[in-house]
């Protein structure tokens, strides 16, 4: 059953029917959009989320070599009904608990509805618990779980606004969904803007001078055929012919030679470790110094850092690993030529890992990708086995030095 709140009846406020009787259950509200059966869907680099509403939430990665079948890595995040998220961290946890605890209240006037900041925004989230995901290796193979959030927004199509991983294996995930907008505790209220009103002291001008004399010189330019803007004289302009000298080629210094050069400056700190990469989205990010180190850790608000080595450069274990692993992978050309798609690098020794008693040690894979924005970088990491992780660098400003690289797959400033 479909319910609306009715337009025009008794005890409205702002539009919005007031009766306690009259008001809609949400989870009823987004009764259609569980009876479709359908999933929505969120892209992101590596990574691809999958919310098939009240039945399952899954992340998966395809993977398709040339000449070769696809491989899926997938893992489900929880399944609808099977013990959900028994607590979140923070606010959320908060949240969610207040909202829980008053669903029981048979008067529904009293029920407090839970709200997330979003934006720097205070919205009211209709949740639902999906639990019995894949194990999670880092919490003793317990299974992951999740929460959905629904949030309204009268022009969404059940988008996946975003995913969270707010703690080891547990996640959030926002969808916005018009259907909610049906309920007045859960449309999203602005916030009231106050005009400020100014009155000038007792013997004080009505306005400040400088307002007065800005405001008659605007009204002077626009009588005048010919504007000046405030402290602009009529100079002549003495400015060189646009024509070249004769003898003398007529060279364009401008921001494409300035870009280039930023591109060579750039690309020099890459390759010499001063300037590092730094991405993700979650609860972990991740650094990757080249030629250093890569480094996963999280930042606290209050300013903490903890700080995971992953992995650190040595040339020789790089070197040991090449003899077992082909570094770079080639693109063959149509006419014959070859260029370089991608190149890896081993980094080893990083911090004890709990589960396996060893290092950690990572993979580091750089690919060109071209991009409408030159400086564009993505970065992203995965975790294919406990404390075994492979780390993707994607930037068109990689597609220059790559075909440097020789057998081992260092790479060097490109001439």
């Amino acid at each position: 059953m479909f319910v609306t709140v009715g337009i025009g009846s008794r005890g409205e406020k702002d539009g919005v029917n007031e009766m306690a009787d009259e008001t809609p259950d949400p989870e009823k509200l987004l009764e259609p959009l569980f009876r479709q059966n359908s999933c929505s869907y969120r892209i992101e680099p590596y990574w691809t989320y999958e919310v098939c509403h009240k039945r399952h939430i899954r992340q998966y990665h395809e993977e398709k070599e040339f000449g070769l079948k696809i491989t899926v890595q997938e893992y489900y995040l929880g399944y609808f009904g099977k013990g959900g998220l028994e607590s979140t961290q923070g606010q959320e946890a908060e949240s969610k608990d207040t909202y829980f605890g008053k669903q029981s209240s048979k008067n529904k006037e009293d029920q407090e509805v839970a709200t997330k900041n979003i934006d720097g925004q205070q919205m009211p989230y209709f949740p639902l618990e999906f639990g019995e995901g894949t194990a999670c290796s880092l919490r003793g193979n317990t299974p992951r779980r999740a929460i959905v959030m629904y949030v309204c927004h009268p022009g969404a199509r059940h988008e996946v606004l975003s995913v969270a991983e707010v703690t080891s294996c547990e996640y959030e995930v926002v969808v916005l969904t018009p259907f909610l907008c049906r309920h007045p505790k859960y449309r999203f209220k602005p916030a009231p803007v106050n005009d400020i009103h100014c009155q000038s002291l007792q013997g004080s001008p009505a306005r400040p001078k400088s307002l007065d004399a800005l405001l008659e010189k605007e009204e002077e330019n626009k009588r005048s055929p010919n504007p000046q803007f405030p402290g602009e004289s009529h100079v002549p302009s003495h400015r060189p012919s646009s024509s070249p000298i004769a003898g003398q080629k007529q060279q364009v210094v401008g921001t494409p030679l300035i870009s280039s050069l930023t591109d060579q400056q750039l690309v020099r700190a890459f390759l010499d470790g001063s300037h590092c990469v730094r991405g993700g989205v979650g609860w972990w990010k991740h650094e990757f110094c080249y030629g250093r180190h890569v480094h996963q850790f999280h930042e606290e608000k209050d300013g903490f850092k903890n700080v995971i080595a992953v992995g650190t450069w040595n040339l020789e274990q790089h070197k040991e690993w090449v003899q077992k692993n082909n570094p770079r992978t080639v693109l063959h050309r149509p006419d014959g030529s070859t260029k370089i798609r991608s190149v890896s690098h081993f980094y080893g020794n990083g911090d004890a890992c709990d589960l396996t008693g060893s290092a950690r040690k990572v993979v580091v894979k750089l690919k060109c990708k071209e991009s409408v924005s030159p400086h564009a970088v993505t970065i992203y990491m995965f975790e294919p086995e406990p404390c075994r992780y492979i780390l993707v660098v994607e930037s068109s400003l990689l597609c220059s030095i790559l075909d440097t690289s020789d057998e081992n797959g260092l790479l060097s400033l490109p001439q």
